[in-house]
Order: C-alpha cells, then sequence, then structure tokens
C-alpha cells in the first residue's frame, strides 16, 4: 500500500517557500515519484581521445568520446491525489524554450496549474520534454545543429507580454505593456531564469519519448502548450485510441491536416489568450490551428474554441498559465473537461 503523503502547499510540488502555510492548503496525496522514459543508444566512433582534468588541482584523466551513449530519455513527475476526480491521468506538456517548471508555479511566486489541478483532483504528470531540463540530449557527434538561446528581450516582445517589437527596454520603467497585461511583468527576470537552450533539429525525438510516456500511461487527457501543442497533436495521430482530450494553449501550429481525421474521437479544447489577432506571429499561429480544427469537425469530431477575451478574461499572454488569473483559466479548462465527462 502507498503510504499517503500530506504537505503543505509552500514547500509541495513548487518552489513556493514564500507563501505561508495554511492549514487548508494542504495538499494530500496518495503517491508521488518521477521516471525516466524513451531514450535510445547511440554509439559514436573515430573520435580522438583526449586528456582532461575533470577538478581543478586533480589528476590528468583520459576522456573517449567513443562508444555507447543513452541519449534522447526524458525526465517525468507525477503527483498523485488522495481524492481523486479526473478519470484519466492529466499529462502537461510545456513549450519551447521551456520545461515542466512552466506549469510549477509563476515567476512571481503564486500557485501554478500544477498544484491546480492536483487540487481539483487529477493525476497529474508534468515532463521536461527531450532536450530540455532533467531530460537526456546528446553531442554534436550524434545530433546535427545546434541548440539555440534566448536573448533577454525575445519572450517580452514576441509572447505577448510586451507590446511586440521594439516594446523591451533594458530599463524596466522603459518597457512597454500591453494595455491590462496580466503577466507579472516585475518578475520578468525570474521568469527568464526559466528558460534553457533548444535544438530545431529534434521534433522526432521528443515526439518519440511522448509517444512512450503515452504508451506508459495512458489513456489520459493532454493539456499542451506553445509548441508542446504542435507535439500533442502529431502524438494524439500516432495513439488516437490513448488520448480522450486535448486541451491545446496556443499550439505553435498543429497537427498534420491530412491526419486531423484520426482525431474525430478526441474532444479538443483550443484557447488563445489577449491580443493575438494583432500579432502577427500568433494570428498566423491561430490559423493555423483553426483549418486543422475544421479539419477534425469535417471528419465527426468535436472542437472547442475559447478566445479567453470574449468571455471576459483580458489581458493574457502567450504564458497564460502563469498570469495573475491563471486559476480563473484553470476553471475554464475544469469545466470543459468536467462537461466532457471527464470529471467524477
Amino acid at each position: 500500500m502507498r503510504r499517503v503523503i500530506a504537505f503543505a502547499l509552500s514547500i509541495a510540488v513548487s518552489s513556493l517557500a514564500m507563501v505561508p502555510a495554511r492549514a487548508e492548503d494542504d495538499i494530500v496525496l496518495r503517491g508521488m515519484g518521477s521516471f525516466h522514459i524513451g531514450g535510445r543508444i547511440a554509439e559514436v566512433s573515430g573520435k580522438p581521445v583526449r586528456e582532461i582534468q575533470r577538478m581543478p588541482g586533480g589528476p590528468m584523466s583520459k576522456l573517449d568520446p567513443n562508444g555507447q551513449f543513452m541519449v534522447e530519455q526524458m525526465y517525468v513527475q507525477y503527483f498523485l491525489p488522495k481524492n481523486r476526480k479526473g478519470k484519466l491521468p492529466l499529462l502537461m506538456w510545456h513549450g519551447g524554450g521551456l520545461t515542466g517548471v512552466t506549469f510549477e508555479s509563476t515567476p512571481d511566486g503564486r500557485e501554478g496549474w500544477l498544484n491546480m489541478f492536483v487540487r481539483k483532483g487529477w493525476d497529474t504528470y508534468v515532463s521536461d520534454a527531450v532536450e530540455r531540463g532533467r531530460s537526456g540530449f546528446a553531442s554534436p557527434d550524434v545530433w546535427s545543429g545546434e541548440p539555440i538561446f534566448l536573448n533577454y528581450q525575445d519572450p517580452f516582445e514576441r509572447f505577448r507580454i510586451g507590446a511586440g517589437e521594439g516594446s523591451w527596454n533594458a530599463d524596466p520603467s522603459k518597457r512597454k505593456v500591453l494595455p491590462g497585461d496580466q503577466f507579472p511583468v516585475e518578475a520578468y527576470d525570474n521568469y527568464m531564469k526559466q528558460t534553457v537552450p533548444r535544438w530545431l533539429s529534434t521534433d522526432k525525438a521528443i515526439i518519440d519519448s511522448y509517444v512512450a510516456l503515452v504508451d506508459k500511461i495512458c489513456p489520459c487527457v493532454l493539456l499542451t502548450h506553445s509548441q508542446g501543442g504542435a507535439i500533442g497533436f502529431l502524438v494524439a495521430e500516432q495513439r488516437p485510441d490513448k488520448i480522450k482530450a486535448i486541451v491545446s494553449i496556443e499550439a505553435a501550429t498543429a497537427g498534420k491536416i491530412a491526419n486531423a481525421p484520426k482525431l474525430k474521437d478526441t474532444p479538443v479544447l483550443v484557447i488563445f489568450g489577449d491580443y493575438v489577432d494583432e500579432h502577427p506571429r500568433w494570428a498566423a499561429y491561430k490559423k493555423i490551428d483553426m483549418a486543422y480544427g475544421d479539419a477534425i469537425k469535417a471528419a465527426g469530431g468535436n472542437v472547442d474554441w475559447i478566445n479567453l477575451p470574449e468571455i471576459g478574461i483580458k489581458g493574457n499572454s502567450h504564458m497564460m498559465m502563469q498570469d495573475r488569473n491563471n486559476a480563473a483559466i484553470a476553471d475554464v479548462i475544469q469545466k470543459w473537461l468536467a462537461s466532457k465527462g471527464l470529471v467524477e
């Protein structure tokens, strides 16, 4: 029998030590843990052996870059509430240049969607995609291309935190935010600490590991964001019988139109935030996502579309799970999941 674990929210599933614990904040779990999944053995040969000093002042030793290496494994952590209400596991998949931290807590230390959905009774799985966070990656001898990095202004201007190109300034008092912006801009430095390098040549490795996760955990519900949204549709096309619903948060492109009919039995909720139509990048992604959704519906499937401003939830950035009103959006998602019969 698994031990039941009770602990205060301030030390529960994210870095919320700054939040005072209260009795009503306790989250009670029937289990928690982590594992790695996927991966493959890659073999390298013909590379020169060299001498390195592993620690300052230590002896020299040989570094042989040849041989077999474990690469492309994915890290997953899970939290299983004692009072389970979600009928299926909920898998949270993050966006590009980010990790599962996206869902854990907000840059200003508030509760993230991980805590919220565990509290709502969902068995919740948060992963770091291949080549992010605690997941595996590979050397240039195995992967083509190179990692890319986000400079400080990129997410501010591109994720609709600031008012588009030119809105960033090194002086915080001169940065231009969108009217009613819900992102905690005062904690932008903390947000940038969450960003990590990413590759542009690893989609197959990412998809393969997510398929392995689906095969292990599902049937399940996917809650995806940005790049994770596109990946989620592509994985669901491979395992349509195991994905029982998809909540897609501003997917950065969708799946393959020709494969959209495979999701005719998978209810889909697509959510976009504020100022999308005024931003060429996000307007383009929205158009792509709508076309994919229309293809699912044409095959007899169910796709619901929510533009948050149209239901009175305004000011949301691309990082809406970290915005000040993230709890209101989590409630919208929970209500939709309940309408699909996925909540006890």
